[in-house]
């Protein structure tokens, strides 16, 4: 007996160490799959003009992140593209001349920005860095815009954030930015409106069942008091009878 209660007390010394190494793995293991380039915020309304900016942690211990190319979508031009001066960093912005020009308030346009490269600044182990570009306007016929990124460190590594997401499936190994888009505002008031007035509507016949139910209660107790009034007029004309 001594002998159990002594195996049980040192099994139930070692099980908060168990779970701790336990939970230690789980997190290093999770771990990697949220350090990958991605853009904030992640959700942008379509056909309009939004600022975003490409998040890119580092991943590595023993170098820096040292370049980051990121390629527009070609099915999908963008108008209007500008960066946001990144301190440390230089920018190169390279055009292509699009097969079909794109009609735009401010007249057609014949060529877009179909990529972006940051080089000469550092991200240093353990960090990140965010690059902000202004785009529009998004395209109004797609719900989500694709952005391929090459992470250069200084080792000479490249790592491509290129694979394709598929819609409940496992998320790849290195998942491509995605910028998901919404239907506009203007859209989503029509919708609200529409929903405001179904409910003035349910409320104004719950206020006409409302009246229709008290009128017939007070219909009611009007007909329950003059049956006690000619209860008691027939019951004073019986006595008055009797009288006589």
């Amino acid at each position: 007996m001594n002998a159990t209660r002594a195996a049980r007390s040192t099994a139930l010394r070692r099980l908060p160490l168990v779970s701790a190494l336990a939970g230690g793995t789980v997190l290093l293991l999770a771990g990697p799959a949220f350090a990958h380039v991605s853009v904030q915020p992640g959700t942008a309304e379509k056909g309009g003009y939004t600022t975003v900016a490409f998040k890119v942690p580092n991943e590595k211990d023993n170098a820096s992140t040292v370049k980051l190319e990121v390629t527009l979508d070609p099915k999908h031009p963008l108008p209007s593209v500008s960066t946001q001066p990144v301190p440390g960093w230089d920018v190169k912005v390279d055009k292509t001349k699009l097969d079909k020009p794109i009609k735009t308030a401010d007249g057609m346009v014949n060529e877009a920005v179909t990529k972006i490269t940051w080089s000469g600044g550092k991200i240093e182990p353990g960090s990140f860095q965010q690059f902000p570009v202004s785009m529009g306007p998004l395209p109004k016929d797609a719900d989500q815009v694709v952005f391929k990124a090459l992470q250069t460190y200084s080792d000479n590594d490249v790592v491509r954030w290129i694979d394709a997401s598929t819609p409940g499936g496992e998320e790849p190994d290195h998942p491509a930015p995605v910028l998901k888009l919404t239907a506009p505002a203007a859209d989503k008031s029509s919708g609200d409106a529409k929903t405001g007035q179904s409910e003035a509507a349910g409320s104004k016949a719950s206020s006409g069942d409302g009246g229709s139910d008290t009128t017939a209660r007070v219909l009611g107790i009007v007909g329950i008091v003059v049956g006690v009034a000619g209860v008691a007029f027939a019951v004073l004309t019986g006595r008055r009878r009797s009288r006589t």
